[in-house]
C-alpha cells in the first residue's frame, strides 16, 4: 500500500501500519485518527482497545480506522497482539491521547529509513512538563537516569509511546511486560541485540480537556522498577547475581570481623553462632556469584539466538529493493507487450 507522497515519494509501494493502542481515548481517538489519516493518506489504522467504557471503539470506527479489542487489560498486553496480528513494512505506534502530532510520523519514517533503524523514537520535548503533573516528570529522570547506569546510554526517553518500528523488530520482540513498562523492554530489546536506533526530538501536548492520563504515579513506578529488576536478571545476569554476592559478602564480613578480631586477641570464640551466620553467608555469597557467571553464559547463548532469529527477517531497506524489481520486472513487461503490438 502506497503512502502517496507522506515522505517526498521514498514511502511509495510500502506497507505501512499505525498502530493505537487505547483505553478510554473517546475524547481525542476521533481527532487522533483523522490526523494520522491526513499525515499517511497511504497507512493502515488500527486502533486496539483495551476494554475501554466509553465508546472509543465506536468512534474510532467511524473515524474510519480497523478496530480490534484485546480484553487482557494492559498496554504491553495490546502491544504484543498488534505486533502479532499485523504484518508491514514499517509500523507507527502512538497513544491516542492526543499529545504526539500525527504529522511529525512522516519525520519519525524518514529518520527509520534515512539511517537505517529498527526503531526511531520520538524523544518528547518539554517532557518535563509531563502534561502538567510533576510527579511523572520527577519519575521520568529518575527513570532514565536508572536505565542508563544498568543498560547504557543508548536512550534519553524510554517512556516515549511515539515510536517506528521495521518489520524486523516488531517480529523478533517478545513482549513479555503486561503494562506501562512495555516501552522499557522495546529499548532494553534493541540494546540487548545491538539493533540500530535512533531518536529524533518531537513536541509532546497537554492532554485536552475532558481526557485524563491512565498512570499512577507510584503503582506504576513500583512496576517499572520491578520490571528494571527482572530485565537486569534477564540480560545481564552477571551484574545482577554479582551485586547480590556483593552485598551478602559484605554482611558476612560485617559478622565475621569483630569475631575474628575476638579471637586474635584471645584466642577465643565466645559468639559461635554469629560465627557459623557470616560462613553461612559466604557460602551464599560464592554460590550466588557461581550462578551469575553461568547464568551470564546462558544469556549469551539466548541473545545470539535472538539476533539470528531478528537477521533472517527482512529489513525495510529490502522491502523497498523487492518492490523496485517487481516494478522494473512489470515496466518491462509492459515495455515488451507494447513493442509486440507495435510490431504487429
Amino acid at each position: 500500500m502506497a503512502a502517496h507522497g507522506a515522505t517526498d515519494g521514498i514511502l511509495d509501494d510500502l506497507d505501512i501500519a499505525v498502530l493505537l493502542p487505547c483505553y478510554n481515548e473517546a475524547a481525542t481517538i476521533a481527532d487522533v485518527v483523522a490526523g494520522f489519516k491526513a499525515a499517511l493518506p497511504g497507512a493502515r489504522i488500527h486502533v486496539y482497545d483495551n476494554n475501554s467504557t466509553d465508546g472509543t471503539a465506536l468512534k474510532a470506527a467511524l473515524a474510519g480506522a480497523t478496530v480490534t479489542r484485546e480484553r487482557r487489560q494492559g498496554k504491553g498486553h495490546v502491544v504484543r497482539r498488534m505486533f502479532s496480528d499485523i504484518d508491514a513494512d514499517i509500523y507507527i505506534m502512538a497513544d491516542g491521547d492526543g499529545t504526539y502530532d500525527p504529522e511529525e510520523a512522516q519525520d519519525l519514517i524518514r529518520t527509520l529509513l534515512s539511517e537505517g533503524s529498527d526503531m526511531v523514537v520520538g524523544t518528547r520535548r518539554g517532557v518535563t512538563e509531563d502534561a502538567g503533573r510533576q510527579g511523572h516528570a520527577f519519575g521520568n529522570a529518575i527513570f532514565n537516569r536508572l536505565y542508563r547506569m544498568i543498560f547504557g546510554t543508548g536512550f534519553s526517553d524510554i517512556f516515549s509511546g511515539y515510536r517506528a518500528f521495521s518489520r524486523r523488530f516488531a517480529k523478533s520482540f517478545p513482549a513479555v511486560s503486561g503494562g506501562f513498562e512495555i516501552e522499557t523492554e522495546m529499548s532494553v530489546h534493541a540494546s540487548r541485540l545491538k539493533m540500530p536506533v535512533s531518536e529524533l526530538e518531537l513536541s509532546y501536548g497537554r492532554r485536552p480537556e475532558g481526557s485524563h492520563s491512565k498512570l499512577s504515579t507510584y503503582k506504576d513506578g513500583a512496576k517499572i522498577l520491578w520490571m528494571f529488576a527482572m530485565l537486569m536478571k534477564e540480560t545481564r545476569p552477571f551484574a545482577f547475581f554479582g551485586l547480590i554476592s556483593g552485598g551478602v559478602l559484605a554482611m558476612s564480613l560485617g559478622f565475621m570481623t569483630p569475631v575474628l578480631a575476638e579471637y586474635i586477641a584471645t584466642g577465643l570464640v565466645p559468639k559461635l553462632p554469629t560465627w557459623v551466620l557470616s560462613m553461612a553467608l559466604m557460602m551464599i555469597s560464592f554460590m550466588t556469584f557461581t550462578a551469575g557467571l553461568i547464568l551470564d553464559s546462558v544469556a549469551r547463548a539466548r541473545a545470539e539466538q535472538l539476533r539470528i532469529h531478528y537477521l533472517t527477517l527482512s529489513s525495510v531497506h529490502q522491502s523497498r529493493h523487492q518492490v523496485t524489481l517487481a516494478r522494473g520486472e512489470a515496466v518491462s513487461q509492459t515495455t515488451g507487450r507494447s513493442g509486440k503490438r507495435r510490431a504487429a
